[in-house]
């Protein structure tokens, strides 16, 4: 039964996401912080568990990748990324978004967009092709690769939870399914985007812009390049280093039994309850707590290594062969923008998470009631609530966090999740993340923008379809394969 005071709290959770919203960068996390306090301090709420799993993931995947830009070989891979978009200019709205995807789909952040876009803007101006065609699908692109990355925490937040409720799935299992379904979702984006707007030789807006001799050379003086750039090879070292811990990540992935396996205890299934002498009951559960053996209630058996474990034990490793034989120096990392950004979505997930888990924790049954009959009927509704909630939080692994097991625990099955994965993307509705801000500023023309109306900008076209066709096509996948 739905309460003032669970309505009170809901509010208060909101509330402590908006305002978080609105300062940004650590304040999304910090903010949440406050709600939560309120929830526990104020309402007596049993505190939620910190997904402390994820974020040693994070830091290990961002240390890594920031030890590789370090190095120079993230330069070596926008290179390589703009010798591509250069020899074929005319195909700029399509190979844009593909080379972005891309990239955060290897280093697991969607904040290496800021060195390309440039790039984009310039070779679009350069064909005479208006900048907001690529910019604004290739800004969607970077963050919709994120639920595509073996080492993003989305992706593997999905699978740790997914495993723990019952759905035995790996990451390349779920990259088999968003890769293809993203990939459909941008090409569905960049097709309605090609010609959208007016050509630049036929917008009256653009035309009389140039007419002053400073906005012209502001426009077209600049020639943003990465080409000139000499990469040393103990650079190109390090790229390899770093594909090559993806490689044995997936590699593990798919074959778990080449992993050191370990004695664990677990309850059997189906097994009753045990009264003591006292009249104290124990569950299965209790026991295996405690790690206490009994016969018909708890079993031994043999577990393989965690895959969060591996992931953090490989990540970790690359990065200090990075620093010891590709002259990456550690205080460049850190002060890097792929290390800061990713320390920045530690902070979001940990406040973000915690807040969530500890008002959904406490009201599940209430949660189940509410929700139970919807999500019977129509399980696919539940992406429209991931989709909000991004809204709300800016952050797809937040969101799997602090959402996933809610949704698991009100009945839904594993590959309608996985299908709907696709949707935790919604952020770049309200134009406030970091990267459509840089994009804007990017494109000199002036075509990428944010409209009076805040809602009519440049990236709600082509989120809105990416989106919703990628998670379309996603659903539609896993109703067959599964």
């Amino acid at each position: 039964m739905v309460t003032f005071t669970m309505i009170l709290q809901l509010c208060i959770v909101l509330g402590a996401l908006w305002v978080g919203s609105r300062y940004g960068s650590l304040a999304l996390g910090a903010i949440s912080g406050i709600g939560l306090a309120i929830l526990v301090f104020g309402f007596g709420l049993k505190p939620g568990t910190p997904p402390t799993d994820v974020i040693y993931i994070i830091i290990a995947a961002v240390t890594c990748a920031g030890i590789m830009q370090a190095s120079g070989g993230m330069d070596w891979l926008i290179q390589m990324a703009e010798r591509l978009l250069r020899k074929h200019p005319d195909r700029i709205t399509f190979l844009a978004p593909l080379t972005t995807f891309f990239l955060t789909v290897l280093v697991g952040t969607g904040h290496v967009v800021y060195t390309l876009m440039p790039i984009i803007c310039d070779i679009a101006l350069k064909k005479g092709i208006r900048p907001e065609r690529p910019c604004a699908v290739a800004s969607v692109a970077s963050q919709v690769g994120i639920t595509c990355s073996p080492i993003a925490a989305a992706v593997v937040a999905f699978v740790s939870i997914s495993n723990a409720n019952g759905f035995d799935i790996t990451i390349p299992r779920v990259l088999m399914i968003s890769i293809p379904a993203c990939i459909c979702g941008l090409m569905a984006a960049a097709t309605a985007s090609y010609h959208r707007g007016l050509d630049l030789d036929k917008d009256p807006r653009f035309q009389a812009k140039i007419k002053d001799p400073e906005q012209y050379k502001y426009i077209y003086g600049s020639n943003a390049t990465t080409l000139d750039k000499q990469i040393p090879q103990s650079a190109k070292n390090a790229v390899f280093i770093f594909l090559g811990a993806l490689a044995v990540i997936v590699f593990f992935a798919i074959f778990q039994n080449a992993l050191p396996s370990y004695d664990t205890l677990r309850a059997v299934k189906g097994s009753e309850p045990l009264t003591l002498d006292t009249s104290a009951t124990l569950t299965a559960d209790m026991l295996v707590k405690a790690k206490v053996h009994v016969n018909g209630m708890t079993e031994w058996f043999d577990k393989p290594l965690a895959m969060n474990i591996v992931i953090q034990i490989v990540m970790i490793s690359a990065a200090a062969l990075m620093i010891i034989f590709c002259k990456a120096a550690p205080k460049k990392a850190v002060s890097g923008p792929v290390w800061q950004s990713g320390m920045v979505a530690v902070v979001a997930i940990y406040g973000i998470a915690w807040l969530a888990d500890t008002y959904f924790s406490n009201y599940l049954p209430e949660m189940k009631l509410m929700l139970a009959d919807i999500v019977k009927s129509y399980p696919w509704s539940i992406a429209l609530v991931f989709f909000l909630v991004s809204v709300l939080i800016n952050s797809q692994g937040a969101v799997v966090v602090a959402m996933l097991p809610l949704a698991y625990s009100l009945g839904i099955e594993g590959p309608v999740l996985l299908g709907v994965l696709p949707s935790v993307y919604g952020y770049f509705f309200i134009p406030n993340y970091p990267s459509d801000i840089a994009t804007v500023n990017f494109d000199r023309s002036g075509t990428t923008v944010i409209g009076k109306y805040l809602l009519n900008h440049s990236f709600m076209m082509p989120g809105l379809i990416s989106v919703t066709v990628s998670t379309i096509v996603a659903y539609t996948l896993c109703m067959i394969i599964y």
